[in-house]
């Protein structure tokens, strides 16, 4: 999953601090619902953490309003990213060339090049599409249902090429409490 891009263990308290605030802008009485660190080839890639309102339906995602925070802990080129989000995506559902193409120039202009510690979040604003913001600034926004469907199923959907950060993003690897 998303070798260059895009957007488990615990977010720290000096981590989640900052992130809180630009989320707290965005969704009302947020909590963290799961956060989970991609690795690929032993490489750490980027700290991705699921920020959720009251109510959150953990198995119907699409449904809420919730917002996804990849804390990146190396540095990508924003271009890469965005193609990457692209081949993810297309793994989840089939979309025309033609929008590939907007979504993909759409991506290029919210996603900036990134260091480690950058933070590249994703606001799913059901019904409507994306807000995407870069270290808490808004960088451009999505208007289109299904590019948030497919943007977020990277992370969130059964199909997802990561199932174990699918379900600690979403709180669902957590032991149930046995009788």
């Amino acid at each position: 999953m998303l070798l260059a891009a895009a957007f488990g263990g615990l977010v720290s308290f000096a981590c989640a601090q900052p992130a809180q605030t630009a989320v707290a802008a965005e969704l009302a009485q947020p909590r963290v619902a799961g956060s989970s660190r991609y690795r690929f080839w032993g490489f750490d890639i980027y700290q991705a953490t699921l920020w959720v309102e009251p109510g959150f339906g953990g198995g119907e995602p699409g449904r809420g309003r919730f917002a996804l925070e990849l804390q990146y802990l190396r540095a990508f080129k924003g271009a890469d990213i965005a193609r990457r989000s692209i081949e993810e995506m297309r793994r989840l559902g089939e979309f025309s060339d033609a929008q590939a193409n907007a979504w993909l120039q759409a991506m290029q202009a919210a996603f900036p090049d990134v260091a480690a510690g950058d933070r590249l979040t994703g606001i799913h604003r059901p019904g409507q599409g994306v807000r995407f913001l870069a270290n808490g600034r808004v960088t451009a926004e999505v208007n289109d249902p299904e590019f948030a469907r497919l943007f977020f199923g990277i992370w969130l959907s059964e199909k997802s090429s990561e199932p174990q950060m699918r379900l600690a993003l979403l709180g669902l690897d957590r032991a149930e409490p046995r009788p």
